[in-house]
C-alpha cells in the first residue's frame, strides 16, 4: 500500500488518500489528485487529520479486497468520533461491489468507477448535502488525456504515463474488463506532451502504463494518422536520449518483433519487458483463455533473446489454476527453468465472481495443495534469480540513481537497464537523477551490491 496526498490549497476541504494495487492506481490517484485539486482540496499527511478519505482500490484477488474491506472497518469506528467524516471507495472494487459497499451501515458514503473520476466534484457534493453517492459507468471514451497528473509522493526520477485503459483480452481468471471495462488507447500527441514536461520538470525515466500496452492503437478523427505501440515507443524514445523509457504490461500473443527492433534501436528504452505467462501448460493455458499456448511462449521468450540479447524478462504466475494435475505443475516450473526469469510475481489462484473461470470450472485445487505448488515456484525463482544476479558480478551497469538505499543513508539505489535493482556507496560528486557505471563485486536474490567506476 502508498499513500498518496494532495497539495495544500484550501482550509476547508482536508483530503487523504491511500492506493492499493497496481501501478496502475498508482497513476489513477494522481489524476484524482489533478481533478480534486482544482476544487480546493487540501493535503492532510495523516488520516486522522482528514474530513474526505479515499482508499483507491484493486480487486484483482480475494486478499486485496479483504485489506480494503478490513480498512473500512477501522474507518468506520473513525466515522463515530468524527460524524461528518467522508469515506469513499474508488477503483477496481468500487467497480467491482458497487451497492454491497452502500449497503453496509456507515461503512462507505461514496463509491467511483475508474471512469468515473472527472464525477468526483458533484459526487462529494451530494454526499456533503446528506446523501450517498455512486458512479460506476464505464466509458469507451475516456482516458483522461487532458489532465496533468499530480506527481504525488514522487522521488522526482521516475513517473508513470498511462498510454490507455481497459483490456479486452476476456482471460479467464481475471476481473480487469468487468472493472475497467474495454480498450482505449490514448491520444499518442498528449502523451508526448505530458513527457516533454516530466523532462522539464527534470524527471529522468517514464514508465508507459497498460493493461497490454503492445495493443496501443490510436487513429486520429479523420483517419489521417495512425499509431500503434512500437510507433508511440518510438516517438517517446525521441522526447530526449537522457530519459529513460520503460513499458508495462506486455501480452504475449501481443509483443511484435517491430517494438522488439525499436527497442533494440534506441539506447534509452529500457531493456526489460514484463511478460506474464501465468501457467507452463498448453491445456491450463487455454482454460485461461490467454490465446497462446507454451510453444508460442518460448518461442517468444526466443525471439526477444535474439533480438536483444542481454533482456531483463520478468513474469506473472499462477499456481493451482483450476483443474491443474502435479504434471501441468511440473510444466510450470520447467518453463520457469527454460526462460530463467528475472524476477516473478507469483500467487495462489483466486477465484473472482463473474469471470469466466468461476462461472464454467470448479476451484477444484485444495488449498493446501496450491500453498505447496506456489513455495514450489518460488523456491525455483529465487534460485534462478540468485544465479541471474551472481552473473552480473564482475560486470558493469549503467544505472540511474533513485535515492538512497533503504538500508543505508551512506547508500545510493538505482536500476539498470534490465531493471534489477542495485545498490552502491555515494562517493560525494554523483547525485539522485545522475546516470552512474557501476561495477558489480556481489548479489543477493534480489539486489546487485557494487560500486561507481568511471
Amino acid at each position: 500500500m502508498e499513500t498518496l496526498t494532495l497539495s495544500p490549497r484550501s482550509k476547508t476541504k482536508r483530503l487523504y488518500i491511500e492506493s492499493y494495487g497496481c501501478a496502475m492506481n498508482l497513476a489513477d490517484s494522481e489524476v484524482i489528485a489533478s481533478i480534486l485539486q482544482e476544487n480546493g482540496y487540501q493535503n492532510q499527511e495523516q488520516e486522522k487529520d482528514a474530513d474526505v478519505v479515499f482508499l483507491n482500490t484493486c480487486a484483482i484477488r480475494e486478499n486485496a479486497e479483504d485489506k480494503i474491506w478490513h480498512r473500512l472497518t477501522a474507518l468506520k469506528a473513525s466515522k463515530k468520533h468524527k460524524p461528518g467524516l467522508i469515506v469513499g471507495v474508488l477503483g477496481c472494487m468500487a467497480e467491482r461491489l458497487k451497492t454491497k459497499l452502500l449497503d453496509q451501515e456507515r461503512l462507505v458514503d461514496l463509491v467511483v468507477g475508474p471512469d468515473a473520476y472527472r464525477d468526483l466534484p458533484n459526487l462529494l457534493a451530494q454526499v456533503e448535502d446528506g446523501h450517498k453517492a455512486v458512479n460506476v459507468l464505464l466509458s469507451r471514451e475516456e482516458t483522461y488525456a487532458e489532465i496533468a497528473p499530480i506527481r504525488l509522493n514522487s522521488n522526482g526520477i521516475n513517473a508513470f504515463i498511462s498510454i490507455m485503459r481497459g483490456c479486452d483480452n476476456m482471460c479467464s481468471f481475471c476481473v480487469v474488463p468487468f472493472t475497467r471495462g474495454r480498450e482505449r488507447s490514448r491520444d499518442p500527441h498528449s502523451i508526448i506532451h505530458e513527457a516533454k514536461e516530466l523532462v522539464a520538470q527534470g524527471y529522468k525515466e517514464v514508465t508507459l502504463l497498460g493493461q497490454n500496452v503492445d495493443s496501443y492503437k490510436w487513429t486520429s478523427e479523420d483517419g489521417s494518422e495512425q499509431v500503434n505501440f512500437a510507433g508511440l515507443l518510438e516517438m517517446t524514445a525521441q522526447v530526449d536520449p537522457s530519459l529513460r523509457v520503460r513499458f508495462s504490461t506486455s501480452h504475449p500473443k501481443d509483443i511484435t518483433d517491430e517494438v522488439l527492433y525499436t527497442m533494440a534501436k534506441y539506447e534509452n528504452v529500457c531493456n526489460y519487458i514484463h511478460l506474464p505467462a501465468q501457467s507452463g501448460n498448453s491445456r491450463i493455458l487455454k482454460l485461461m483463455n490467454r490465446t497462446y499456448d507454451r510453444e508460442w511462449y518460448l518461442e517468444r521468450v526466443n525471439r526477444i533473446r535474439e533480438v536483444i540479447p542481454d533482456c531483463g524478462i520478468t513474469c506473472d504466475i499462477i499456481a493451482g489454476f483450476c483443474s491443474e494435475t502435479e504434471g501441468e505443475h511440473q510444466d510450470t516450473l520447467s518453463l520457469m527453468e527454460l526462460c530463467k526469469f528475472d524476477f516473478s510475481y507469483m500467487y495462489m489462484y483466486s477465484e473472482r465472481p463473474g469471470t469466466l473461470a468461476a462461472r464454467r470450472y470448479p476451484d477444484d485445487i485444495p488449498e493446501e495443495v496450491k500453498k505447496r505448488r506456489l513455495q514450489e515456484i518460488i523456491d525455483v525463482q529465487h534460485e534462478i534469480s540468485r544465479t541471474k544476479n551472481a552473473s552480473f558480478v564482475g560486470r558493469t551497469c549503467k544505472v540511474l540513481i533513485e535515492g538512497d538505499s533503504k538500508k543505508s543513508k551512506t547508500d545510493y539505489k538505482g536500476r539498470n537497464d534490465q531493471n534489477m535493482l542495485c545498490v552502491f556507496p555515494k562517493d560525494g560528486v554523483h547525485q539522485k537523477g545522475d546516470y552512474v557505471n557501476v561495477k558489480i563485486l556481489s548479489s543477493t536474490t534480489t539486489s546487485l551490491i557494487g560500486e561507481i567506476t568511471t
